[in-house]
């Protein structure tokens, strides 16, 4: 069996008196979609931010990639990739003396630059200065140079807010890609969808704590109401029905529509990944 390849125990964070995250403790494993899920202010950014070594934690420990976080950063860091939430790209600049400059600072390779400039649908923005490109531009050149120097794990914050569906899917379709190579991936985000797209596995915190843990289809079963929509003939017209599978009632109401041969077609109620976060989560979906 591998091993984790975070292993994140009794984690916290605060802020003066006020804690950020609270207690958490989880593992991903190596070639995971891993997302953190939770409402604005619930700590997703935060359990970023301490993984990737960018804060130190109140208490507890974070092992990524087989080290402590704190103790090894120097030598975990360059195997890892982060693509923030906000932009900060040199605007003046051109999208490849962006990623050139980046490049420097790494110590890697030019060479996979125009790769992955064909790969987002942006070669021909290689020379356009960073400042002239719409949000979408700028979040796939976020996302080319967290690649640059081949990490072996990815962190992105919210990587595809405020974008167009054809930027989102661009930027989907690269990370089931890396994904499909053996890059274990950990992201926040706001879009269900996306998340139920991508992710093998999701935390849901609230704040601070971790609620749930799981795949989405099992935490979606968990969190079903046990009913079924049916369609029933009513004369010349089709009606919708809703009835519960809990006790014995609902099972004779439909095995009589069923001998009445009314029944036109049954489809189970079963939650979206938005409806566990609004459960998760106590109603509030940002």
């Amino acid at each position: 069996m591998q091993r984790p390849i975070i292993e994140v125990t009794n984690l916290a964070k605060n802020y003066g008196s006020r804690p950020a995250i609270d207690n958490l403790s989880f593992a991903i494993n190596p070639g995971e979609i891993f997302g953190l899920l939770g409402p604005n202010g619930a700590g997703k950014t935060t359990t970023i931010k301490v993984l990737t070594g960018q804060l130190h934690p109140s208490q507890g420990r974070v092992k990524v990639l087989g080290g402590d976080i704190l103790q090894h950063k120097d030598q975990i860091l360059p195997l890892v990739g982060f693509v923030p939430e906000a932009t900060n790209l040199y605007e003046r600049l051109t999208v490849y003396q962006n990623l050139q400059l980046f490049c420097r600072l790494y110590r890697c390779s030019v060479a996979m630059i125009d790769d992955y400039l064909k790969h987002v649908g942006m070669v021909e923005a290689k020379h356009v200065a960073v400042k002239t490109l719409s949000k979408g531009m700028k979040q796939r050149v976020l996302l080319i140079r967290a690649l640059l120097h081949k990490p072996q794990l990815l962190f992105l914050d919210e990587p595809t807010a405020g974008l167009d569906p054809n930027s989102a899917q661009i930027i989907h379709t690269l990370l089931a890609d890396l994904n499909k190579q053996g890059m274990t991936i950990v992201l926040t985000s706001h879009n269900m969808e996306e998340v139920e797209k991508l992710c093998q596995r999701v935390a849901f915190l609230h704040k601070g704590c971790l609620e749930q843990i799981g795949e989405p289809t099992a935490l979606k079963l968990k969190y079903r109401a046990n009913q079924v929509r049916v369609l029933i003939k009513a004369g010349e017209s089709v009606s919708e029905k809703i009835i519960s599978l809990n006790g014995e009632e609902g099972g004779r109401q439909l095995a009589d529509w069923m001998r009445q041969d009314i029944v036109r077609s049954i489809h189970s109620l079963e939650p979206s990944l938005a409806d566990v976060f609004v459960k998760v989560t106590g109603g509030e979906f940002d």
